[in-house]
């Protein structure tokens, strides 16, 4: 028994380490991360490869085990992995770098918290690549708890090649990202706007 009235002390890790994944076409798996993310590959053999891009030693690992089988679709499991970059900038410039080899997004859309774009690997894993929307967790964290957000918890989608022409057009990021229901969050915090009638009044 703990000398704190029976209750455990939180404890949680300290941050996410790798994502390993498995695969019958590791070259063709290992090429598409490492082009994906621009990792560098600090060591492969014939099974098994590991990618980093940060400051950790491997953030993806691909492995290819003997007697695999193919990948299951619509079968319960992984959905997607996720990547924040630090700018629109960054995230623009990464779409045109994929898109120029012939790798584009399957899906680009506004979450509300982030502005995200989907690609799908050789076997069909998905990577979403993201900018947060919020200065902080706590903004974002607020957002996700707003009616708003519970009215629309998956976004709408984006047209993301005509917003890359309006982001060098010079157009202003805040436009550029702005959530379409952004005007529930401010009825939900303040009522609704000057001289609007509620329905059904």
């Amino acid at each position: 028994m703990s000398g704190d009235g029976g209750t455990a002390r939180r404890v949680v890790p300290a941050r996410l380490a790798h994502v390993v994944l498995r695969t019958r076409r590791f070259r063709p798996v290992l090429d598409w991360w490492a082009g994906l993310l621009q990792a560098e590959v600090v060591f492969e053999n014939e099974f098994i490869g590991f990618l980093t891009f940060d400051d950790e030693h491997h953030r993806i690992a691909v492995v290819a085990p003997p007697g695999l089988g193919g990948p299951a679709e619509r079968a319960a499991g992984l959905d997607h992995i996720a990547f924040t970059y630090a700018s629109l900038a960054d995230l623009v410039a990464t779409h045109e770098r994929l898109k120029a080899g012939g790798t584009v997004p399957t899906w680009a859309v506004n979450h509300g918290p982030t502005l995200s774009l989907y690609y799908q690997d050789p076997d069909g894993n998905r990577a979403e690549l993201q900018i947060d929307r919020f200065v902080d967790n706590e903004e974002a964290t607020a957002f996700l708890r707003s009616p708003a957000f519970a009215r629309h918890p998956v976004g709408h989608s984006v047209d993301f090649d005509d917003l890359v022409r309006r982001f060098h057009a010079g157009e202003d990021e805040s436009v550029l990202t702005a959530y379409r229901y952004d005007h529930e969050n401010e009825r939900s915090a303040t009522g609704p706007p000057a001289g609007e009638r509620e329905e059904g009044t």
